[in-house]
């Protein structure tokens, strides 16, 4: 879900290559080529879904059969009059012939089952013509999904139907063996229609839509700006503004590829002039950007569906994301501090940093973030609502922007762009939807979970490692979203028959199957920082990965000890404990990987410091005293070090 698309910078030779390597990387960005009169229809057929998603998501009671297939309907008109067929150069103001039947077979199949929704509902079985049908909108959401989102979700759902249809059901009837998967997923709410359509057609597309708007009030531009400031005089400045602006535009945005190349366009280019080494800027901002995807409030809108799965308050998500997404970003923050420290990397100069005054004067630009926060947290009405009322203030607060305003015309982009931006996550939804429900189906979650307890036994940090390798090898390539309906349907039950609690084991699934954005050989957000920096991806990705040291350890210390989501808490303090632990084990891990904490470290004391830093993951007074003492050790050999190179 990319909310930012792109930024206000300077014209030099490395950022005019952003639009390419968007192109490249994020699929959102190979879209059908509109202009002139062509393009307004477009945008205003775009902004008409829009408006339309507004009105059923606030006012319509419509039932959920045929609000959903409606909303995929339009999904698949505007998503084969947006995205061709393949990369590349297209011709201008064209759709070819082919895809217009792709557009007008899948809308009419689903409009069938809108048309007829209440006789579909009310019996159980459905007729050849509706099996035909199904098949048809089914083939038309998948080459959409191909085109919007990827092959690798494909491959998934592909090899589950294969196996759904041999191996997966006793029946000896082929036919009947497709009319049942057929059933179950066009025509139930276990398929396409099951909780992630629902969650984003309901909760999602209000979101995005407020993301269109807050974007064109000028917020990306003040967040990078803000960050010069805060961060960008101290030690490696430039690295350390992309970590903090990547976690205030991850507050709004749930893509790691737009977040690398948007912030990236500005900062790898400032990092290479300081002095860091390409991949290593590269790798800095892919890090904090993928980062961006577990920030709250919006959590590339994971968030929404975890709420929705797990059975509690939006507001509750948001509340225990919050300790996790501050402690990744701190071991970002930390090793990139390491890194200029040992490089002897200084900050910008005065000159170059911006005025703070005049940005205190922008600080009402976050006023709809704060009144969407607030009302999510404390009103009575729907998230959707809550929304739809910021959409309103970001307008508002434009109109004290000469340079941003959102006039009538803008008001039809932002629409438009929201519509677009809806395209890929409801694509990616179906078909996570698929393939939970083949899951479902097959009884596969049964057999994973099988298999790993009779790797892991009775031993809770082995199960949590086979489920972390699972995550990061079925999210590579897949959206956030989709990612998190695929891992919290076959890997978080696991975890929890483990004894995990339900909340702990689906944040721990979310965080691995985010960390495939930077895990070789599927790194999207890394080779996208490599190509802005003209650095190697591969090594861009194995720096990223070690940058990101916090993502791999978060989850385990939120899954053994689940104090930390404020879960089975005895009190402030021992969150507090257990943060400061943490801090100190990620500081100490990333010291390791980095070689160097006040002076360069020899092997051994690498070791050392890596094994007290995973010490202090583990919870336990006994752990947690052997993993301080460990790590004392190493600082103290650290200083007597310095003192006798000063000497």
């Amino acid at each position: 879900m990319a909310l930012f698309k792109k930024k206000t910078v300077d014209e030099t030779p490395e950022v005019l290559d952003v639009d390419a390597v968007m192109k490249k990387y994020d699929r959102e960005s190979n879209t059908r080529v509109w202009e002139g009169t062509p393009k307004t229809v477009v945008n205003v057929i775009l902004a008409i879904f829009s408006l339309f998603c507004i009105y059923v998501t606030l006012f319509a009671t419509w039932l959920d059969e045929i609000r959903l297939t409606s909303f995929m309907a339009f999904i698949i008109f505007i998503g084969f009059l947006v995205f061709p067929i393949k990369k590349g150069k297209q011709k201008t103001n064209c759709i070819p012939w082919y895809d217009l039947i792709f557009m007008l077979a899948g809308t009419g199949s689903f409009l069938y089952y809108t048309l007829n929704a209440s006789e579909i509902v009310a019996r159980f079985r459905i007729t050849t013509v509706e099996v035909i049908i199904g098949i048809v909108g089914i083939l038309c959401l998948a080459e959409l999904c191909r085109r919007s989102v990827g092959l690798p979700i494909l491959f998934v759902a592909g090899a589950l139907l294969i196996y759904a249809l041999g191996w997966g059901s006793t029946n000896p009837d082929m036919f009947a063996r497709v009319t049942e998967n057929v059933r179950v997923l066009f025509y139930s709410k276990e398929g396409i229609l099951s909780t992630p359509i629902n969650v984003c057609s309901k909760y999602i597309v209000m979101f995005i839509i407020f993301g269109a708007f807050l974007e064109r009030t000028g917020i990306a531009d003040f967040f990078i700006k803000i960050a010069n400031a805060l961060v960008g005089r101290f030690w490696g400045g430039p690295a350390k503004v992309a970590v903090v602006a990547s976690a205030l535009e991850g507050m709004v945005s749930g893509s790691s590829v737009a977040n690398t190349v948007g912030s990236g366009a500005v900062t790898i280019p400032l990092m290479k002039r300081t002095g860091y080494k390409p991949e290593f800027a590269a790798a800095a901002e892919a890090s904090a950007s993928t980062g961006g995807q577990i920030m709250p409030p919006i959590m590339g809108a994971a968030a929404f569906l975890m709420a929705e799965t797990v059975g509690v308050s939006y507001s509750n998500i948001v509340v225990k994301a919050i300790l996790p997404a501050i402690l990744y970003f701190a071991g970002v923050f930390i090793t990139v501090h390491l890194e200029a420290k040992k490089e002897g990397l200084r900050g910008l100069t005065k000159e170059e940093l911006p005025r703070i005054k005049p940005l205190l004067k922008q600080t009402y630009l976050l006023l709809p973030l704060i009144l969407l926060i607030y009302l999510v947290g404390t009103s009575t009405r729907s998230i959707a609502y809550a929304a739809a009322i910021a959409i309103v203030v970001a307008i508002f607060v434009s109109l004290f922007n000469k340079e941003n305003r959102i006039t009538p015309k803008r008001i039809l982009e932002a629409l438009a762009a929201g519509g677009q931006g809806m395209i890929t996550v409801a694509a990616a939804c179906g078909v996570a939807g698929i393939v939970a429900g083949l899951i479902s189906a097959t009884g596969l979650a049964f057999i994973l979970f099988n298999g790993i307890v009779a790797l892991a036994g009775d031993k809770i940090i082995i199960a949590l490692f086979l489920t972390m390798l699972c995550c990061i090898i079925l999210g590579m390539g897949v959206p956030t979203t989709a990612n998190y309906c695929i891992m919290a349907a076959t890997c978080a039950p696991i975890l929890v028959q483990m004894g995990v609690p339900m909340i702990a084991a689906h944040f721990f699934v979310f965080y691995f199957g985010i960390v495939a954005d930077l895990t070789p050989p599927v790194a999207l957000a890394a080779y996208a920082g490599a190509a802005i920096a003209q650095a190697n991806p591969m090594k861009t990705a194995f720096t990223a990965t070690k940058l990101a040291i916090g993502a791999f350890i978060v989850p385990y210390v939120f899954a053994l000890n689940p104090a930390m989501l404020f879960i089975e808490t005895d009190g402030v303090l021992e969150v507090v404990l257990i943060c400061i632990t943490s801090l100190i084990g990620i500081f100490a891990v990333s010291a390791s990987l980095e070689g160097y904490f006040i002076q360069p470290m020899p092997w051994y004391q690498r070791i050392v410091s890596f094994a007290g830093g995973l010490l202090l993951i583990y919870p336990g007074i006994v752990t947690d005293s052997i993993g301080l003492g460990l790590i004392a050790v190493v600082v103290a050999m650290q200083f007597v070090m310095k003192r006798k190179k000063t000497a």
